[in-house]
């Protein structure tokens, strides 16, 4: 039986079917409406960088024939093949498209769907009705994603500016070439979005139906003229609402304290002055000033650190008197001792975070697999999220694999060298993205929020929302910089790590016209801008994900 998906719904293929060889069909249709539905070839950066891979009906099928267009069929407006095993390594993403061919808007279509069969069988189906969208004029229905494994996710994302919006989202630009005149005796020239004309080789008999279910085959479209798209009407603007709104009391130990005078506006702020050469620079966001760190165990110190040689004409490996902090072993290894402080959370370096047990005491929840070593007698259980919470995790990407920790001890936590901050909440709340959360008390209250805008693939972006009083350890690649928020601020969303609960976010996008089509582009073009009251801000790590 077919799985019924909605909005947002993501599953691996692996789990819908054993196949490789799918039939995707679409069913879109409205009074007086007329549809191109397209399905493009994206690259890692989910843009359309071969043109090739724009599957649609002046290019039917992609170079390895692994995307093939096979028109209307067994009830469905518009069909395609999919051969994953044949698909090349450069393609990421499959987003199949529907796009209104003149006037009208997609609140107007009737029930629709888009499904996958596999060997005949139906095996998902992700149903929408017109009341699902607005003004919207193109939509993206669904998308086959690679990672690690191929996946299907239901999109249901649409942009009022139609195929232009869309090819500009994808990374392609709408030609502002003149139309050429049309030759005596031609139907009609393409439409000036299209890449060159492919004329597919001859067929004797239409293309097998290999994975639709049985039914008498509809009769094949009879080519006619193709009218070229009408005015593209303005982008609609993005969500400027708040959407994450919370008392905001910036807490001592969270947020750095700001400077003595602000810039004025317009201006930059002065560069703060660079630490002496040879001494430790600013503590990280999060933890307190640390010692000056010695050199990794059994690693040279840094150049123009490096201790005295022996004298010249001394054997080597003979001791010549005791060092001065102290001789053996146990004075080697005493810079990386264990640094106990009487407190719940003590980080025992920049990777490597502490956190005490008692009894009676609040439970710490962690990702799983990130305790190191222990001492004492702790329990560790699984975590649960619950089915309302799996449903939620797999459609929003913010799902934790968490295990509880409890008992009475030690627990020291790290993952893959990852930069760990503790941060201490007072009552007020910050969002974090579910991939840098390391651990957090039990204490804390946590949600998925939703940060609303048109035109992400794959729909909107989520948080998690931490509140309460407790501590929450965040992990970042690299050193983070913690900005305040301004009316110019503006971040990657692939970069930010977590702001404050009080700041609004909105979409931004960079995304200007050009007069050749399919461009290469900057790669930004989509951003989160925030805003807020004085004391919000961000936080953001040298790093994309």
């Amino acid at each position: 039986m077919a799985r019924e998906f909605q909005r947002g719904h993501k599953a691996k293929i692996s789990d819908l079917t054993a196949g490789t060889d799918l039939y995707v069909g679409v069913q879109i249709a409205g009074p007086g409406l007329s549809f191109d539905i397209s399905c493009f070839g994206l690259d890692a950066n989910e843009q359309l960088s071969d043109d090739r891979y724009f599957i649609f009906f002046n290019q039917p099928k992609s170079p390895e024939e692994s995307l093939q267009l096979l028109g209307a069929q067994a009830g469905d407006t518009e069909s395609f093949r999919v051969t994953l095993d044949r698909i090349p390594a450069n393609i990421h993403k499959l987003s199949f498209t529907a796009t209104l061919d003149g006037a009208g808007q997609m609140s107007q279509v009737g029930p629709g769907y888009i499904r996958i069969v596999a060997g005949g069988e139906e095996v998902v189906r992700y149903a929408f009705t017109g009341a699902e969208f607005t003004t919207e004029r193109a939509v993206m229905l669904g998308d086959f994603y690679l990672k690690d494994v191929w996946r299907f996710a239901a999109v249901g994302q649409g942009f009022d500016g139609g195929l232009d919006a869309l090819l500009k989202n994808f990374g392609g630009e709408v030609a502002e070439e003149e139309p050429a005149a049309p030759e005596p005796g031609a139907g009609g020239a393409p439409p000036a979005f299209a890449p060159p004309a492919f004329a597919p080789p001859a067929q004797s008999t239409p293309p097998p139906a290999f994975g639709a279910p049985a039914g008498p085959p509809a009769p094949a479209p009879v080519p006619g003229p193709v009218p070229a798209p009408g005015p593209v009407p303005a982008p609609a603007p993005v969500h400027s609402a708040p959407t994450i709104v919370a008392p905001m009391a910036p807490p001592g130990g969270m947020v750095p304290p700001p400077a003595p005078a602000p810039s004025p506006y317009g201006q930059p702020a002065p560069a703060p002055a660079p630490a002496p050469y040879g001494q430790a620079a600013a503590a990280p966001f999060g933890q307190p000033a640390p010692a000056p760190a010695p050199s990794p165990y059994g690693q040279p110190a840094p150049y123009g650190q490096q201790p005295p040689g022996p004298p010249q004409g001394v054997p080597q490996g003979v001791p010549q008197g005791v060092p001065p902090g102290g001789a053996g072993l146990q004075a080697a290894l005493q810079p990386y001792r264990e640094l106990p402080t009487g407190q719940r959370w003590t980080p025992q370096n920049g990777q490597l975070m502490r956190v005490d047990l008692g009894e009676g005491g609040s439970p710490v929840l962690a990702r799983q697999g990130s305790m190191v070593m222990y001492q004492g007698k702790v329990d560790f259980g699984y975590k649960g999220a619950g089915f309302a919470g799996r449903l939620v995790g797999n459609a929003t990407g913010q799902e934790m694999q968490l295990m509880r920790c409890t008992g009475k001890g030690q627990v020291f936590l790290a993952e893959e060298g990852a930069h760990l901050h503790p941060v201490e909440l007072q009552g007020d709340g910050i969002c974090v993205s579910a991939e840098n959360v390391l651990a957090f008390d039990e204490s804390l209250q946590y949600e998925v929020r939703r940060i609303e805008g048109h035109g992400i693939p794959g729909g909107a972006l989520f948080t998690m929302l931490f509140q309460g009083t407790g501590t929450v350890v965040v992990k970042t690649h690299g050193t983070p910089v913690v900005l305040p928020v301004t009316p110019t601020t503006f971040a990657d969303s692939n970069a930010v790590v977590a702001w404050s609960a009080a700041s609004q976010v909105i979409i931004s996008s960079q995304v200007r016209l050009r007069r050749n089509a399919y461009p290469g582009h900057s790669g930004e073009t989509v951003n989160l801008q925030f805003r807020g009251a004085p004391g919000n801000f961000i936080v953001v790590q040298p790093y994309e994900v």
